[in-house]
């Protein structure tokens, strides 16, 4: 009786007992679903008969920095204007000199042999979204090329909620580009005070996807500072202050020549133009 019983309950891949007999349930069953498989198989040999058919053209990829490409590739100067808060101010930096945009104009003039290359330092230490807006007619009245906008370091800690810093990094972000300039954006850091911060992933994220719906390239310093970190090619002591928050030395140097080393990726130079 156990082996009869054990046969019994063997399955075939059909779905019922092998020793048991189709139902007539079963049996109904079984000529749709080969009607639909002939189905699909017709189908299917249409489809492959068919002559094929070239693919809709698409359109060619926006330009990430057009302006500042367009002057690179006709081989003449540019001007940037570093905009932001503390860390491009340069605060933790022990000189003008050893700030980002500062170590930024002697990268880009190293790279740019006979150009004009002209960074300006624009950063306020502890301006947030609000602030920046305030100060932005100003900078778009400057007529840069490039603005290197580093923001969302201290919307978190002056409590700007992350709606509104979107919406008002967003109005920025079209105001620069109706005016004709390119622009990049600026993550925050990465620092104990920034990770330990509970709403401070939420504005990055926020970065990232304005930059996505704007075209416009982020230079995803929290994830740069943590590679560097991790692949030991700085030490915590070089790349941030005593403060532990802002940047030293060490940290601005890497920086700029990463940010320098993206510009060019994005937008090629060309020939030095003619004098």
């Amino acid at each position: 009786m156990q082996g009869s019983s054990a046969t019994a309950s063997r399955s075939d891949p059909g779905g019922y007992p092998r020793d048991a007999a189709p139902s007539a349930a079963h049996r109904r069953i079984r000529p749709d679903l080969s009607l639909a498989r002939r189905s699909i198989l017709a189908a299917l040999a249409l489809a492959l008969a068919a002559p094929l058919q070239p693919a809709a053209a698409r359109p060619a990829p926006r330009a990430a920095l057009p302006h500042v490409a367009a002057r690179l590739a006709a081989g003449e100067g540019i001007f940037i204007i570093a905009f932001g808060s503390s860390s491009t101010q340069g605060l933790g930096a022990s000189s003008a000199a050893a700030t980002y945009p500062s170590q930024l104009q002697t990268d880009l003039r190293h790279a740019l042999p006979g150009r004009t290359v002209r960074v300006e330092n624009a950063g306020i230490a502890g301006e947030d979204a609000r602030s920046m807006d305030r100060r932005l007619p100003a900078i778009i009245a400057a007529h840069p090329d490039l603005v290197i906008w580093q923001t969302g370091s201290n919307d978190p800690l002056n409590k700007v909620p992350v709606s509104e810093f979107s919406a008002l990094t967003a109005r920025g972000i079209r105001a620069m580009q109706a005016a004709g300039i390119d622009v990049m954006l600026m993550d925050p850091q990465y620092c104990r005070v920034i990770t330990q911060h509970g709403g401070s992933r939420a504005y990055r994220h926020a970065l990232h996807i304005l930059g996505a719906r704007y075209h416009v390239p982020v230079i995803r310093r929290f994830d740069w500072m943590r590679r560097w970190l991790d692949e030991r090619l700085i030490t915590p002591a070089a790349l941030l202050a005593p403060d532990g928050l802002h940047m030293a030395d060490g940290g601005y140097a890497r920086l700029s020549r990463d940010v320098g080393r993206r510009i060019l990726a994005l937008a090629p130079p060309g020939p030095v133009a003619a004098r």
